[in-house]
């Protein structure tokens, strides 16, 4: 009997275990049940977005290209200033040079030399008297004296001396050129003549006369010298060259200045006219008309071309030209109908005009 109570209290036990698990299991379900269907709210740090108006123009059309960046806009660049031959502060000083200036190119030296040293005295250091010095000096040969004036303009510097002091360095730098040196580096071209002997206030002649240059020769513009002697026919036949008081008769200019040997060679225009005389004047010294000219090229005082037509004048001044080939120095006579489009013989000093 015992035997049996004990096994009911065992399995009453047992039951009462069972019944205890099946309910908190219930009840941790029940939980999660619960707990699935409250909602959970999640709170999250978000960046706020600014919203930034953009204007962008709008062109009228459309179908345009874009238009590109446009660039900056700089400063211009100065360029640098040219060089110039500094005035002589002296007006008499500046004459004397002037002076000097035409007795050198008529070859009196000693005249030239009497007054740049008077100019010198009155203007000391000025590099416009010193420089004349030695070219004066480098002329008669005189190379050492010629030498001590470049080298006083040089030291003179580009603010002392402007452009001479380009000139006195190639001097001492290259050394001293001699007049014929440029014998046959610079010539006479052919010489083209137009005779108008029905114009208004009398017979007229232009004549155009080339300076050729070989390539590559450098030229001192000033040390460049033309002389054009006409000669006239009277109505007896003589010959006579032009009188100096005739000489406003015959005009000259260059064709372009200043020089840039554009093709190797520059021109010189001559415009000579003969005024209609009275008939007391006619009646006393006869009737003038053209006959010719010796047109002479120098340079630095020597001669190196000349050319003469008719041939006969050349023996009449005596002068002729140095040896070489004298094939070519026949002039050539233009008609009306065969003038330059652009050539005007009413102006012929006067530049061409352009075309618009």
């Amino acid at each position: 009997m015992k035997g049996n109570r004990l096994f009911t209290l065992a399995c009453c036990g047992l039951g009462l275990m069972a019944f205890s698990q099946l309910l908190i299991a219930g009840m941790a379900l029940a939980v999660r049940v619960e707990e699935g269907r409250q909602v959970k709210i999640i709170e999250r740090k978000v960046e706020k977005l600014v919203p930034i108006r953009i204007s962008v123009p709008v062109p009228n059309d459309l179908s345009a290209e874009p238009v590109a960046k446009a660039e900056p806009i700089l400063p211009p660049v100065p360029e640098p200033e040219e060089l110039v031959t500094p005035a002589i502060a002296d007006p008499r000083s500046e004459l004397l040079v002037t002076e000097a200036r035409k007795a050198r190119i008529a070859g009196d030296m000693g005249a030239a030399i009497v007054k740049l040293e008077e100019a010198l005295g009155e203007s000391p250091g000025d590099p416009t008297v010193l420089y004349e010095l030695g070219m004066v000096h480098e002329m008669m040969g005189v190379y050492e004296k010629a030498a001590d004036y470049y080298e006083q303009v040089f030291q003179l510097g580009v603010s002392g001396a402007g452009n001479l002091y380009e000139a006195a360095a190639a001097k001492l730098r290259d050394g001293f050129e001699q007049p014929g040196d440029m014998r046959g580096k610079l010539a006479l071209g052919r010489v083209r003549i137009f005779n108008d002997a029905k114009a208004a206030g009398g017979q007229r002649v232009v004549l155009t006369v080339p300076v050729q240059k070989a390539p590559g020769q450098e030229v001192e513009t000033p040390e460049l010298q033309m002389e054009v002697l006409f000669f006239n026919k009277t109505d007896k036949g003589v010959i006579v060259p032009l009188a100096s008081e005739e000489e406003a008769w015959a005009q000259h200019s260059w064709v372009s200045m200043p020089f840039d040997w554009a093709g190797g060679e520059e021109s010189l225009r001559v415009n000579y006219q003969i005024p209609r005389r009275d008939e007391q004047t006619t009646h006393l010294f006869g009737e003038l008309s053209y006959y010719g000219q010796v047109v002479t090229l120098k340079y630095k005082g020597e001669v190196l071309d000349v050319q003469a037509w008719p041939r006969d004048l050349a023996a009449r001044i005596g002068q002729t030209a140095p040896a070489g080939d004298q094939s070519g120095d026949l002039p050539e006579f233009l008609d009306q109908d065969i003038l330059p489009p652009n050539f005007d013989p009413d102006i012929p000093l006067l530049n061409p005009l352009l075309d618009e």
